[in-house]
């Protein structure tokens, strides 16, 4: 293969697979860095990408944005990271920093940000181009195989259980790549996990006991207990009714996905009594910096299935068909 050229995963067009090409190697502008992709996982979000379930992605477009790599060449402008350094690319490309949100701390709603493996290229592929000021330096210690679901799944789990606040009893509707890592953390903060899955999903309800949910059973069933809390991982609108129904007065639901079916009406009593429903959106430099010591401390049992990179189509097809457990992830 040419010094310059790369092979990547690439989508032509949404609702097609994607089709593994020989493409021009990235070349880093001034505030970026070019890495070798050493594991890359696969996200429900780049499901709903290749599925045209999100509008106006790039086209073509290379998919991706749970990015572990090696940094092989800087910009002019990048302090801070040299080559041979390990660093995560997550879902937050870049953003403005001039807006009001950018300006109070809420840099995942500026109007102007651009999304890894959305708006821009991602990980599917040999190299990756990224800002260096939104990469997160990992540790070399760090298995990337494991590290890689934390860019995202990880991230957004963490931020969803920010929003659920101090909730003892924390419900998690869909066990999969996010729930598993949530489970963990809030297991680790003593709070007592119960986990919701697609009705006969065994496998799931097994690997949540496993990781220490004191209940695991089907999402059209009702906890042992009221819930504080639930987050909704799983992008299935019908689930915001059922998980409003299982809170105690007071109780949150969040959603956790960038997508989902549409929620169905459900009566006012449901919400009533000061219950509350909020969605998380993308994440924050914050966030990273945050879960990142989090990890350091509580060390994660990260489930994963590894692939080679021309194996994507079949990852988004098991996580599709709901047959993964824990992440699948893509070593080029």
């Amino acid at each position: 293969m040419l010094k310059n050229m790369m092979r990547a995963m690439v989508l032509e067009q949404p609702g097609r697979p994607l089709e593994l090409r020989q493409v021009p190697r990235p070349r880093p502008g001034p505030t970026e860095v070019v890495v070798r992709v050493l594991a890359c996982a696969v996200c429900r979000t780049d499901l709903h990408v290749v599925d045209g379930e999100l509008p106006h992605p790039k086209l073509p477009l290379i998919p991706g944005h749970e990015i572990v790599g090696e940094v092989v060449e800087t910009g002019e402008r990048v302090t801070g990271l040299q080559p041979g350094r390990r660093v995560g690319i997550p879902w937050l490309a870049r953003t403005c920093g001039n807006c009001p949100y950018c300006c109070s701390g809420r840099e995942n709603l500026c109007d102007e940000a651009r999304f890894t493996g959305y708006t821009v290229d991602g990980g599917y592929a040999e190299y990756a181009c990224a800002d260096a000021r939104y990469c997160f330096p990992l540790s070399p210690d760090l298995d990337p195989v494991k590290s890689a679901p934390l860019l995202c799944a990880g991230l957004i789990g963490y931020r969803c259980l920010r929003k659920a606040g101090p909730a003892r009893n924390l419900g998690l509707y869909g066990f999969g790549a996010a729930a598993h890592l949530v489970a963990q953390i809030a297991r680790h903060e003593g709070r007592s996990v119960f986990a919701f899955t697609r009705p006969g999903d065994t496998a799931a309800q097994a690997l949540a006991l496993r990781l220490g949910a004191v209940w695991a059973g089907s999402s059209d069933e009702s906890p042992p207990e009221p819930l504080d809390a639930a987050i909704v991982f799983a992008p299935v609108g019908a689930l915001v009714p059922r998980a409003l129904r299982a809170l105690r007065k007071g109780g949150i639901v969040v959603c956790g996905g960038i997508h989902m079916s549409d929620i169905p009406s459900f009566p006012y009593r449901d919400l009533w009594e000061e219950r509350s429903l909020c969605s998380v959106a993308n994440l924050t430099r914050r966030d990273g910096e945050e879960f990142f010591r989090l990890v350091a401390q509580c060390p994660l049992q990260v489930e994963t299935t590894v692939l080679p990179l021309a194996a994507a189509n079949e990852a988004l097809d098991r996580l599709r068909s709901g047959r993964l457990v824990g992440a699948a992830v893509l070593v080029p």
